[in-house]
């Protein structure tokens, strides 16, 4: 026996009336196909498919009635960063993917993954905001770096001693990744280059 078609149910995004469901868990109601991609980000955390709840079928409802669910988004982002590597003569660049801000830290800038760069999973970040001859940068700099690796005996970061020409006030040691933010709000981030490089080294030569 067919069931009757549901055509109360409100509409998650507008409250429309509304016969249609996401096709893939069923549970959550939408007028249109727009607005189940608009609220997907969000749906998709708590979408169960059909076949995993502990519910009865509802098999006998009209297959037009499911609006097709949005393929699974990667919402982790990409971005090249530059890598000092210690045991490297020079930088080079690297792909870092970043874990998108949590929806109740509004503004917030994506959390780069770094684990796979800091042997000790310890890393720490510095901001750098001005470049040569203390010119504020349009794209500010994200550095991170290991604050353990002198107190591990690392060797001297190669890479970072070759730009600075070896004239660095401090040595570093340990590997440096080098983030570009996308403009001076840092709340996002754009792939980093060469073009950074001049206010990478004046840093390193200024830093004490």
């Amino acid at each position: 026996m067919q069931m009757p078609v549901l055509i109360h149910q409100a509409c998650t995004i507008c409250g429309s009336p509304t016969s249609m469901w996401c096709s893939r868990c069923e549970s959550a109601w939408y007028c249109c196909s727009e607005h189940l991609r608009s609220d997907w980000p969000r749906h998709r955390q708590e979408c169960v498919p059909k076949s995993q709840q502990n519910t009865p079928s509802d098999s006998d409802y009209p297959v037009n009635n499911r609006i097709a669910t949005p393929p699974p988004v990667d919402l982790f982002s990409t971005v090249t960063a530059i890598i000092f590597a210690p045991e490297a003569d020079r930088w080079t660049t690297t792909q870092v993917r970043c874990r998108p801000p949590t929806r109740s830290s509004q503004g917030a800038c994506p959390l780069p993954l770094l684990q796979d760069f800091f042997a000790d999973s310890v890393a720490q970040d510095i901001v750098l905001t001005q470049g040569l001859n203390n010119e504020n940068l349009r794209f500010p700099l994200h550095l991170w770096y290991s604050p353990t690796a002198i107190q591990r005996n690392a060797p001297i970061n190669r890479a970072i001693h070759n730009i600075t020409g070896g004239s660095a006030v401090k040595a570093w040691c340990g590997p440096v990744i080098v983030l570009k933010f996308s403009g001076s709000r840092l709340q996002g981030y754009t792939n980093a280059g060469q073009n950074d490089l001049p206010a990478l080294s004046a840093y390193f030569l200024a830093y004490k």
